[in-house]
């Protein structure tokens, strides 16, 4: 089994995140020390609050260590297809849970916990002078989104037909953190992004926020994984993050109730 968690882990090496005291143990098992590992896969956009979720939740659980694999929820769903190991999946749209549903991978039925919409974001100062979702096809943006695939990839596609704007970008990355990383790095003019991932970034990016948006409104499931090797633990997470306490941290972080 820990090999099996440590291939899930390399697959999303960059978005993997492993709470303090981890280590490489198995999901639901005891280590030497006596903790339990609990092993989630979550939507990238979902990081910031889910690592602070993780940390309460590791506190209210005494000997209890929450590691996090985030990515696309289409890459993701693609892994526990193939057997990749974890005890919760969190994705950030209804299609990509659906398909792990119907793979036979989920215990019991979904939770829905959060929404969220998309947002344009632009390097400070907004030097190429983005006003709307129309800017965005101007020539010579640069432009990053989501590929079609990634849940924010079709609530662009979404946005930009109710708009009836032709976007052209210049990249399609496989997750929201990637599109915001390509305009803070400076190798994209704009890029659109979630509400939530804007927020984050702070200072480190121009937000603009376009009327079309609401059009795409993304709903984040939750659900235990039929293949966890600690149910009831998993249970207890996906409890904590759609009750009072989760729900808390999510709309800190810019998440809209279910």
């Amino acid at each position: 089994m820990t090999s099996r968690r440590t291939l899930f882990a390399a697959l999303a090496l960059a978005g993997a995140t492993a709470l303090a005291g981890c280590g490489s143990s198995s999901g639901g098992v005891a280590t030497p020390t006596g903790e339990s590992t609990l092993v989630v896969a979550a939507a990238a956009s979902l990081q910031s609050a889910f690592t602070e979720i993780g940390r309460e939740f590791q506190a209210a659980h005494d000997g209890v260590v929450v590691q996090f694999t985030f990515g696309g929820s289409s890459g993701l769903a693609a892994q526990l297809a193939e057997g990749a190991p974890a005890d919760v999946f969190a994705s950030a749209d209804v299609v990509n849970m659906d398909r792990a549903v119907d793979a036979g991978l989920v215990d019991g039925a979904p939770v829905p916990f959060a929404r969220n919409t998309l947002e344009i974001v632009t390097h400070p100062g907004n030097p190429a002078g983005i006003e709307d979702l129309a800017s965005l096809a101007q020539p010579g943006v640069e432009l990053a989104v989501c590929a079609p695939q990634v849940p924010c990839g079709a609530a662009t596609a979404a946005v930009a037909a109710e708009a009836g704007v032709v976007l052209r970008p210049a990249s399609e990355e496989q997750s929201v953190t990637d599109v915001l990383a390509r305009v803070t790095s400076g190798e994209a003019d704009a890029g659109l992004v979630y509400v939530t991932d804007a927020a984050a970034a702070g200072a480190g990016v121009h937000r603009v926020p376009f009327p079309e948006a609401e059009k795409a409104v993304n709903e984040y499931p939750i659900a235990v994984l039929a293949a966890s090797a600690a149910p009831a633990l998993a249970g207890d997470f996906v409890a904590y993050v759609t009750g009072p306490e989760g729900q808390a941290v999510l709309a800190a972080h810019g998440f809209r109730a279910p």
